[in-house]
């Protein structure tokens, strides 16, 4: 089953923790050292690399399907939590190799495959402990401590590194439009989606809320973050939504609007691409180059897994090739 995280305006994405834990059924929540909390309910320990091989083919198909139309593909795929953080699990709690060493098989298959991504593992490293904009002597975390989402520091710098790669391999034609103007930061204080959804109220309070330090900024308009129709657009989950900053940070280093399409963890990224590409505006005005964003384990999340996505995201491979192409082809 795929739980669906919405306080405020977060909602789970297909992340999931990697424990070696016992055969019993994983717990929603595993609690680990100092407070931190990791999603539990896909816990695992083998990769499942038929399934992992089976998407890496859907996405040179899609990727195929995107190039007849002259739209170019860049694929995001975000590091689970657990792995950034073994000094957190639970006392007894390790991570088994499959699963330390997954995001660099993710990577190599797609690499193999001819589909361009990047290291966003590196740039959330790069993030752990940086120093805070502002001077205050603060340090940025990676991911919430009580939360499924990576922070707003991590959406910003996988913005930037997005931004960088576009600039050397997909050169886009000028821009009538400007970017978008990031806003101040701001900071405010509530539990954590894991601890809101998942914990009793007293384990909750004894969690206890913590700071979210993000961006004020304006909501998208149309599902554009400017007017001008978008020579990118980013589809993904709630990891880009716009709360967390990411598709105004690539909007703001792009020097452009950017269109966004994306839903949260229990539709499938696959189902987002579709109504990505059977909207209006992007048969009207195909963009330059799609960034789609997946979570490092929903890489090895079949389709038609109706255990993962909901009734309307779950299809077969070959459903869902005739609709992308159906769709690309208005």
């Amino acid at each position: 089953m795929m739980f669906v995280l919405s306080p405020l305006r977060r909602v789970a994405a297909g992340a999931v923790v990697l424990l070696c834990t016992s055969a019993q059924a994983a717990p929603s929540v595993i609690e680990g050292k100092d407070g931190w909390l990791f999603a539990g309910w896909e816990s695992a320990d083998k990769i499942d690399r038929a399934t992992l091989a089976n998407n890496v083919k859907l996405l040179q198909e899609a990727q195929s399907m995107l190039a007849a139309q002259h739209i170019g593909l860049l694929v995001m795929v975000v590091p689970s939590k657990a792995p950034l953080y073994p000094q957190r699990l639970p006392a007894g709690a390790t991570l088994s190799a499959d699963m330390a060493h997954r995001y660099d098989e993710v990577l190599a298959q797609l690499e193999k495959a001819g589909v361009p991504s990047f290291d966003d593992r590196a740039v959330l490293q790069a993030v752990e402990g940086s120093a805070v904009e502002g001077g205050d002597g603060a340090k940025a975390s990676a991911f919430y401590r009580s939360d499924y989402h990576w922070t707003a520091w991590s959406a910003e710098a996988s913005a930037a590194a997005v931004a960088k790669l576009i600039a050397s391999r997909w050169p886009l034609a000028p821009s009538s439009s400007p970017g978008t103007t990031l806003g101040a930061w701001t900071t405010d204080r509530h539990y954590g989606d894991l601890a809101e959804n998942f914990m009793s109220p007293e384990d909750r309070k004894r969690i206890g809320r913590e700071s979210y330090t993000v961006r004020t900024t304006p909501e998208p308009v149309g599902g554009l973050l400017d007017g001008a129709p978008p020579q990118v657009v980013v589809v993904g989950n709630s990891f880009v939504q716009p709360y967390l900053g990411f598709p105004q940070k690539l909007s703001n280093a792009l020097g452009r609007p950017v269109g966004l399409t994306w839903n949260p963890g229990n539709i499938s990224p696959w189902k987002t691409l579709l109504d990505a590409v059977s909207t209006p505006g992007f048969a009207q005005h195909k963009p330059k180059l799609v960034v789609w964003q997946f979570n490092e384990a929903r890489m090895e999340t079949a389709l038609d897994s109706t255990a993962a996505w909901d009734a309307g995201s779950a299809m077969s491979p070959a459903a869902w090739r005739g609709k992308l192409n159906a769709a690309l082809k208005q």
